[in-house]
């Protein structure tokens, strides 16, 4: 089973977001997953119960539990475990990068959340995990032009030499307006989200070890 904790110390930047579209392209894509929700505002699992027919499984818990969940996990013979962290706290942010393969590190082209990115940087470097950026709520390019505050974002990241993923998440509606049903964007008919979020499932899953997730959804 392989971990992926999801993580924006800067509240806002749409982490449950990414980590519920993660489950649920798992999901889709025929990977026993579970989302671990250790936010206390747990939107996660509230975005997950307000789904009909099957989804991903998800429980809430603690930064302190979290190792009691991976467990759980296995024991569910589950393939993918996605944490969901919260916003600001770091000691449980710690707890889940301890257990994760992958660090996905969320942020905004906003100057308050690449400050937060540093230190969430830091810690990953000190503990040397593997982590990737995804940069969520950027503007639509405009004829294969990026806005002003998303270059100076990829100028501020590319000098923090942070790891970026090939992909941007931009600012779409759908992305809401899914997950108010409990589905993913995916699901969902715009099609230019849906093309974002099925890369970012491509990236995040060549990242983590992939025979075993590979084998689930071929035999799916």
């Amino acid at each position: 089973m392989r971990t992926v904790a999801v993580i924006a110390l800067k509240g806002g930047s749409g982490k449950t977001t990414v980590a519920a579209h993660l489950a649920l392209a798992a999901h889709l894509r025929g990977v026993p997953v579970l989302l671990a929700d250790t936010d206390p505002q747990h939107s996660a699992k509230d975005v997950l119960d307000a789904r009909e027919g099957e989804g991903p499984a998800c429980v809430r818990t603690t930064g302190a539990k979290l190792l009691s969940a991976q467990f759980a996990a296995e024991g569910l013979n589950k393939e993918l475990l996605v944490i969901d962290t919260a916003a600001g706290a770091v000691e449980d942010v710690g707890e889940a990068l301890v257990l994760a393969d992958l660090a996905v590190m969320v942020v905004r082209p906003t100057l308050l959340d690449i400050a937060g990115l540093a230190r969430t940087l830091q810690i990953v470097r000190r503990l040397g995990k593997p982590s990737v950026v995804v940069l969520n709520q950027a503007p639509v390019a405009r004829e294969g032009s990026e806005a002003p505050v998303v270059r100076r974002a990829l100028r501020a990241l590319d000098y923090m030499q942070a790891p970026m993923a090939p992909v941007i998440l931009r600012n779409r509606t759908i992305y809401q307006v899914a997950l108010e049903r409990g589905r993913s964007a995916e699901e969902m008919a715009d099609k230019a989200a849906v093309k974002e979020m099925a890369a970012l499932w491509d990236f995040v899953e060549s990242q983590l070890t992939p025979n075993q997730m590979v084998a689930t959804t071929s035999s799916t």
